[in-house]
């Protein structure tokens, strides 16, 4: 971190669709949610790819829909780490909470986390969503 810029990293450790409950423990009052980056999952983008936004819907995330329950705004940064869509019969469920299927898969699930913390070390860097957007959307290293 630059010198300067504080920031609190903080991992659940509630069930994904609870994650808004850790929500008064670590957010100050006063907040602006804009200043809140969440990294999180998605299916519709292939294993390790990532995609940054500010704000949007939750596209039925639950992780998604209980933090904006708990805050009452969507408008804060999201980087999504693509982990693509199960391979029938695999269920959504299985595939989220399994492992990868191959040794490719984990390599680009890994690369794409990395890659997200570099996004995120960026941003709290105070480098602009657009360059940092610019930079790292739909990248991956594999």
């Amino acid at each position: 971190m630059p010198s300067g810029v504080d920031a609190t990293f903080v991992e659940p450790l509630t069930y994904m669709n609870h994650s808004g409950d850790i929500v008064p423990y670590f957010i100050p009052k006063p907040f602006s949610v804009d200043e809140l980056i969440v990294v999180c999952d998605n299916l519709d983008l292939p294993p390790g790819m990532i995609r940054i936004r500010k704000g949007g819907s939750t596209a039925g995330h639950n992780g998604l829909k209980s933090l904006v329950a708990t805050l009452g705004s969507g408008d804060f940064l999201r980087v999504y780490v693509g982990i693509g869509r199960p391979v029938p019969p695999t269920s959504i469920v299985d595939h989220v909470l399994g492992r990868p299927c191959d040794q490719q898969e984990s390599q680009a699930l890994r690369s794409g986390v990395a890659l997200a913390a570099e996004a995120v070390m960026a941003l709290c860097g105070g480098r602009p969503l657009d360059e940092v957007m610019r930079a790292y959307n739909r990248k991956n290293t594999t």
